[in-house]
């Protein structure tokens, strides 16, 4: 059984296994990136601190990506990385003297014997560890600019690194499940506090409670959507208040271990009938999109697939009285469902690289009417991606269906009442196997909190 199959967390001894399989291969995918680019040598910087226009408050650090896919420091700026073939990879670690905060710990862990380490106080100390012979692909942002070393993101060198880290390692996976088990334990508690009545911002706290996490370590901003806020997709924001009567509770939100995120969705009514109805038949069609994971699989045929899916539930459910190749070809499908079906995942929620055509970049086009999609590339085993189908009732896409014909086909007293709901969202995180069935790694973390 490989990594991609197997969802016990491993021993300490197997940890290190996985760890320095993946530092390998980062070493490989890099050297052969380092050749096609004509390079000698790649940097990395880890990023720096960033502040509020005209203040002293700092914004969250977000690490290069590039940076944690080689080491678990996530809150380190300024530390930079030195890539080169046939060498230990080098980490100048900056550790300041700073009693205004508390400064990183000394390097430590199953992961620091494999690194050439050198730790300074200042940025600028790095500097002499950077400065090497040949043609460096230096990659960060321009701040992270450090004398005449001077990030240059050298495509020939990135793009094939990107397609890449789509294919996840042994080591990553496990991190993946991790994040998962973290978010499966904290939607259970938010469930719990919206069956109490709590508001959107006490919700959000027993998430937080939940997983251990402050809410700066989250991968992005929680969803806590109540009621009609379910239909705003990206709804930012938390109501301290909690509503007259909690309808619905839409909750999108993930966990971070070791830099990998999990990114899981889930929609919770108050036993209303028909809603449930919606809620259940949303499930059931989210399991047969996530079972067409597989090796091989176009994930844009996948995409194509969720909006047949959803003009089954639209017409099961007598919302839409029309059958599924008329709400499709007139687009009935895209007013429930306006986005894609998902991305890839990983270092970040929406993983670099869902559309390159291959190693020397290129694009694979979205499906023609379908621009929100954020993925199209074939699937491969260690792919990680999400599926998140929705059925949401959005009132200035009501209004526009309003306006077609087939508006007539439209149960409109049953969008009024389940517009009160918002809508519905299920987001799982799964991975491509080398064969058979995928794995679910959002279910599975469910099913392991019993």
């Amino acid at each position: 059984m490989n990594a991609v199959d197997s969802p016990v967390r491993p021993t300490a001894d197997t940890l290190e296994a996985l760890y320095v399989a993946h530092l390998a291969e980062q070493q490989r995918r890099t050297e052969h990136a380092l050749q096609r680019g004509g390079y000698d040598a790649l940097l990395i910087a880890s990023g720096v601190e960033k502040f509020a226009f005209l203040d002293d408050r700092p914004y969250v650090f977000q690490p290069n990506p590039h940076f944690k896919l080689w080491v678990p420091l996530i809150r380190h700026p300024d530390s930079w990385l030195v890539i080169r073939p046939g060498h230990r990879p080098r980490l100048v670690y900056v550790q300041p003297e700073d009693y205004w905060h508390v400064p990183p710990e000394a390097p430590s862990g199953f992961w620091v014997e494999h690194f050439e380490l050198i730790v300074v106080r200042t940025p600028g100390d790095a500097l002499p560890y950077l400065q090497l012979p040949g043609e460096l692909a230096i990659v960060g942002e321009a701040d992270a600019a450090l004398g005449d070393i001077v990030p240059n993101n050298p495509p020939e060198v990135l793009n094939p690194l990107h397609h890449a880290r789509a294919v996840k390692t042994g080591y990553e996976l496990l991190r993946l499940r991790e994040a998962s088990a973290l978010g499966a334990t904290a939607h259970l508690a938010a469930q719990s506090a919206f069956r109490e009545g709590r508001s959107e911002a006490a919700i959000h706290a027993a998430y937080l409670q939940a997983c251990g996490l402050a809410e700066r370590d989250l991968p992005y901003g929680n969803i806590v959507a109540l009621n009609e806020h379910a239909a705003v997709l990206h709804y930012q924001y938390q109501d301290q208040q909690a509503p007259a009567q909690s309808l619905s509770l839409l909750i999108d939100a993930g966990a971070h271990s070791c830099g990998y995120a999990s990114d899981i969705t889930r929609t919770t009514g108050n036993g209303d009938a028909s809603f449930q109805a919606l809620v259940d038949a949303m499930d059931a069609a989210q399991l047969r999109l996530v079972d067409r994971v597989r090796a091989g699989v176009d994930y844009r045929d996948i995409h194509l697939a969720s909006h047949r899916e959803i003009a089954g539930v639209l017409r099961q459910l007598g919302i839409v009285r029309m059958d599924e190749d008329a709400m499709l070809a007139q687009g009935v499908t895209s007013t429930f469902l306006p986005h894609g079906i998902g991305h890839l995942l990983g270092l970040q929620v929406h993983d670099i690289g869902g559309f390159m055509a291959g190693e020397d970049g290129g694009t694979i086009a979205k499906p023609d009417g379908h621009p929100y999609l954020r993925l199209t590339r074939v699937l491969q085993p260690g792919m990680v991606v999400t599926i998140e189908p929705g059925l949401y009732f959005i009132p200035m896409l009501l209004d526009k269906l309003r306006a077609t014909p087939a508006a007539a086909q439209v149960d409109w007293a049953l969008v009024k009442h389940l517009s009160a709901f918002g809508g519905v969202r299920i987001e799982d995180d799964v991975a491509c196997r080398d064969s058979g069935a995928p794995e679910n790694l959002t279910r599975d973390a469910f099913a392991a909190l019993g």
